[in-house]
């Protein structure tokens, strides 16, 4: 055998540097940071258990090295990573790449708490950290046999928040081979957290990736190894977890010149991905039609295998108890969009969930299994049919959604979303903090200090 796969994606990460990056990956890194940033503000103030999990990394105490978004004081590095990471996925709001799955999650927390821990780390070099795990993450997610049984935002994130944290510590590739190795101890996730209905962990599983991605990198700093054959070896990472049905070439393929994290798409909805289609079908539909809610008589949601998941059981579907459920309920979703013509943080906040009028709605969601819409490799589309009362069937798929590669968000539209979400922050900032961080985003290769960034939004008090 060649050597292990960790040591060809630990050399990867030492040789990026800034100046080699292709502008996209610079401007996917720098749109990724923001747009988490933003994220994690809403579910500190929107998703209760948010506090719960704050309340227990405060009291576990330590140093004081890295911040908690959205709440004053500090914790140590890891556990900064463990809260940060926790409400990075809460709403379903944070980047995902084309195929599915959300790397920034694991990457951007794990990565902003081990700068804070350090200090000093200049926005170029964290621009090429974030950069290297976003690349990292589609290599692996994009060339193994993927049965949709493990969840690989979180079996791959850990991977992916290493080689970033790594990197911000200036590890040397030995170092980064044996941090990569580590993380394998640490990759973990199945799919049922993410299908099952109730419970918290839907929306922070990626706390475990961003922890275990700071810690597997500390460890690594400290001088601990870890076996030279992790990925590759007769039960490591790739044979135990996919039966050994992985592209190894295909990884490699342009490595260091094509930066695969330049696909990164941000969503203009809190909603799972593979609801987006269905989403802006509705909307064009009912508004271009100018639908009022009581003309309309069913609504057919044409729904591949990974969409049914989605609606079943039905009727807890249509009516879902909590927040993480109703951004995974595609009837609810679609309601949604039906009842207010676009899908906005604010119909999810407060007594949102309990709207006669979108329950009323999602009564009205039908469920149609169509296997053109299976989920094969690239996000699936939708396909929305609207029967009225006066007998008309409106009949749209969403195309060129929102967000998606065919229509991509610029930063005007994030530096928008950015102040949508902080202002239901557990401590909004300022509108002068907003302005300030949305510009030092976009010219983070010109920073110092990238945690800049994290202290203009720190709460005083």
């Amino acid at each position: 055998m060649t050597r292990d796969l960790c040591y060809e994606l630990a050399e990867h990460a030492v040789d990026t540097g800034f100046e080699s990056l292709p502008a996209s990956a610079v401007e996917a890194a720098k749109k990724s940071i923001l747009d988490i940033f933003g994220v994690i503000l809403a579910s500190s103030g929107l998703e209760p258990a948010v506090r719960g999990l704050v309340e227990l990394v405060h009291e576990t105490g330590g140093r004081p090295e890295s911040t908690v978004l959205g709440f004053p004081g500090h914790v140590p590095a890891t556990w900064a990573a463990f809260a940060n990471g926790g409400m990075a996925h809460c709403l379903d709001f944070d980047d995902l790449t084309p195929w599915g799955n959300h790397a920034t999650s694991s990457i951007v927390p794990a990565a902003f708490a081990v700068a804070e821990r350090v200090g000093g780390v200049a926005g170029k070099d964290m621009i090429a950290a974030v950069a290297v795990g976003q690349d990292l993450f589609a290599r692996l997610l994009c060339n193994v046999d993927w049965r949709k049984d493990w969840n690989m935002s979180t079996v791959v994130g850990v991977f992916a928040g290493a080689a970033a944290c790594a990197r911000v510590l200036g590890l040397p590739a030995d170092q980064i081979a044996n941090a990569l190795s580590i993380a394998s101890m640490q990759s973990a996730g199945t799919m049922e957290v993410v299908y099952g209905i109730g419970g918290d962990m839907r929306g922070m599983y990626a706390a475990f990736s961003a922890k275990a991605a700071a810690l597997s990198a500390l460890l690594a700093q400290r001088g601990l190894t870890s076996v030279k054959s992790a990925f590759e070896g007769k039960v490591g990472f790739f044979n135990t977890y996919f039966d050994g049905r992985y592209q190894r070439d295909k990884i490699l393929e342009g490595l260091g010149s094509d930066y695969l994290g330049d696909r990164t798409l941000f969503k203009p909805w809190p909603a799972v991905g593979p609801a987006h289609s269905h989403i802006h079908a509705a909307i064009q539909l009912v508004t271009q039609h100018d639908l009022a809610i009581d003309d309309i008589e069913e609504i057919r949601v044409h729904a591949g295998d990974y969409q049914q998941i989605m609606c079943t059981p039905l009727e807890s579907r249509r009516k879902p108890d909590t927040l993480v459920d109703a951004k995974f309920s595609l009837p609810y979703l679609v309601a949604v969009a039906a009842v207010h013509r676009e899908v906005k943080i604010s119909h999810f906040a407060g007594d949102a969930l309990r709207d006669p009028r979108v329950l009323a709605m999602a009564r009205k969601v039908v469920p149609v299994p169509d296997a053109a819409f299976d989920w094969k490799f690239e996000l699936p589309l939708g396909r929305v049919v609207i029967l009225t009362k006066d007998g008309r069937l409106l009949d749209l798929v969403g195309t060129k959604v929102p967000g998606s590669a065919q229509a991509p968000l610029a930063w005007d539209d994030l530096t928008r979303k950015f102040s949508e979400c902080v202002s239901v922050a557990a401590a909004p900032p300022s509108d002068r903090q907003i302005e300030t961080v949305s510009r030092m985003a976009q010219q983070l290769e010109s920073l110092e200090d990238a945690t800049e960034l994290l202290h203009v939004l720190q709460p005083r008090h």
